[in-house]
């Protein structure tokens, strides 16, 4: 009898141990599905990012953006597009032609962003990867126009005017798309090798042009100097001429003993001078008396 007892109230805990598990199951899948339904209900929007919602009970993309945190929806019913709204660069390259027809390569880095009030008529006219769609097609159309306006010489003579209005025509068409352009810049711009050709031919000859300027000044200078020298000798002599017809040949024997007292200087600071006195002969001379000789001896 006692062991018939034993195995009853071994029964009855079982059936209670069942109920209380059976109980804890449910509240946990309760739970469960509660937060799966809290979590598919709840959607985050990170820093430098928006969203907007597609709805499709009310016809679509909905008007309003989401800010940046923790927002809710209606599962099935709305999903959230997450877009980035921060600036990003990007590099627009183009082959276009000059006003000379000359072939140009030049690229663009542009800074661009989205206008967030516009991300909803945005997304729904461009989707997501709307830099793509937009950016390469107004970028070529804007430089082609802009570049057919300058000659090839202009672009590097005038780099800063031809990027201020590719800048200004860009962010005009980019207003269309609601783009925001923070800058534009020229960051590459050469030519094609005919035109670098003509270019160093052009320098070469330019430099051969001066060169010749240069001969000629020169030239022309040494003529004015050549000139004025004459002149100056000419004036010497009407003034040695005026001279002399007033004192006879005085002034000649100035200049003789002034010429011959410099020759003595010099010959009197060589080392291997002697000079030879002249001796009288009986009768082979005029007046009986023959010059001196300095003679340069080597020792």
């Amino acid at each position: 009898g006692q062991h018939r007892e034993y195995c009853e109230d071994n029964n009855k805990l079982s059936l209670k141990m069942d109920k209380v598990l059976s109980r804890i199951s449910s509240a946990a899948g309760a739970l469960t599905v509660g937060a799966f339904t809290v979590n598919s209900c709840l959607y985050n929007v990170d820093g430098g990012e928006r969203a907007v919602l597609f709805d499709t009970l009310r016809g679509g993309i909905l008007p309003d953006v989401r800010d940046e945190g923790t927002h809710l929806m209606i599962p099935v019913i709305q999903r959230p597009i997450i877009i980035d709204v921060r600036t990003k660069p990007r590099e627009i390259p183009s082959v276009t032609g000059t006003k000379d027809l000359q072939m140009v390569n030049i690229k663009l880095r542009v800074l661009w962003r989205p206008v967030i009030e516009k991300l909803p008529q945005l997304y729904r006219e461009l989707g997501t990867d709307f830099d793509e769609r937009v950016l390469p097609s107004i970028g070529n159309e804007v430089l082609k126009s802009v570049v057919a306006q300058y000659n090839a010489e202009e672009l590097l003579s005038k780099r800063a005017e031809v990027s201020a209005r590719i800048k200004a025509e860009l962010i005009k068409r980019g207003a269309h798309f609601h783009l925001t352009l923070d800058d534009v810049s020229i960051t590459h711009l050469t030519f094609g090798r005919e035109f670098m050709k003509a270019i160093e031919s052009k320098q070469v000859a330019s430099q051969e042009a001066e060169r010749q300027q240069y001969v000629v000044m020169r030239a022309e200078q040494e003529r004015i100097a050549n000139v004025t020298r004459a002149e100056g000798e000419a004036e010497a002599a009407t003034i040695i001429t005026k001279a002399m017809e007033k004192t006879g040949n005085a002034i000649v024997e100035v200049r003789r003993i002034d010429a011959a007292k410099e020759i003595a200087t010099k010959l009197a600071k060589g080392r291997n001078i002697t000079y030879l006195p002249g001796g009288g002969s009986g009768g082979g001379s005029d007046n009986g008396n023959s010059p001196g000789l300095l003679l340069s001896v080597d020792k």
